[in-house]
């Protein structure tokens, strides 16, 4: 497999470093103990966590460039004040940081301040109609979403209008040439959505551990649904040796999860 070159701040993403877990323990180790070059290697080591989290702002009216640095403050913040007696991931420690970091930037950097009551009643017309939407397979009208939430239609349609009316609760709230703020980072759900988010990332990093072959194995058993069989012969192995790298591959992956 290649790996695309991609230059955010100048950094070459395909030759970031991939530090091991006994490696992230020692330079913490070093850090805590005063030796601050291993504070830069912390950083470098994982600038690919930054880059998965910016993924998640990226196309929303913001330079890529810009919530990079960003993240890059969250990260170091995360590196400074990381604790290895706690027994937790750095990358479970990490994201949450690092995502704060970047709402705090696209909040403080936004000119449109909109009151607190009319966001409220926005954020419950967008559950309310993505609800309906589903339940009915259409739009919901203005008038079907006021009887549902009990509020005068005349406010739906003002509070709609004052956030820039977002076309789902996965985009913007409003985009003005100014710094995008996000409908799901403004309303409380019971599952915890960063928790869900930062499972994945470390699924990619666990994935990213992993060689080129395995890499190869994983995608076309599971992304495009080949057997064994299929895929050792257009890689050109025995269909044993697809069983044994496929198994050590999930093994390898389930662990750095954990």
């Amino acid at each position: 497999m290649t790996r695309n070159k991609v230059e955010i701040c100048g950094v070459d993403t395909a030759k970031l470093p991939v530090l091991t877990n006994a490696q992230m323990r020692e330079l913490f180790v070093q850090l805590q103990s005063g030796e601050y070059a291993a504070r830069e290697q912390l950083v470098n080591g994982n600038l690919r966590l930054v880059l998965s989290v910016i993924q998640r702002f990226n196309n929303r009216g913001e330079y890529v460039d810009d919530l990079f640095q960003v993240g890059c403050i969250g990260l170091m913040k995360a590196i400074d004040n990381f604790d290895l007696s706690q027994n937790v991931k750095f990358s479970t420690y990490a994201v949450p940081m690092i995502i704060g970091e970047i709402r705090r930037y696209l909040r403080d950097n936004n000119p449109i301040r909109v009151s607190r009551s009319l966001r409220d009643i926005a954020y419950k017309a967008l559950q309310v109609r993505d609800t309906l939407t589903n339940k009915n397979s259409r739009e919901p009208t203005i008038v079907e979403i006021s009887e549902e939430l009990n509020v005068p239609k005349e406010d739906v349609v003002f509070a709609l209008d004052a956030i820039q009316d977002p076309v789902s609760l996965f985009e913007p709230i409003y985009q003005d040439g100014g710094d995008p703020i996000f409908v799901m980072d403004q309303i409380s759900d019971e599952r915890n959505r960063d928790s869900q988010w930062t499972e994945e990332i470390a699924l990619r990093e666990a994935m990213h551990r992993l060689s080129d072959r395995e890499k190869l194995i994983l995608s076309m058993r599971f992304f495009e649904g080949k057997t064994q069989m299929e895929v050792a012969e257009e890689i050109g192995i025995s269909q044993a040796q697809v069983s044994r790298l496929e198994k050590a591959a999930i093994s390898q992956m389930h662990k750095h999860v954990q």
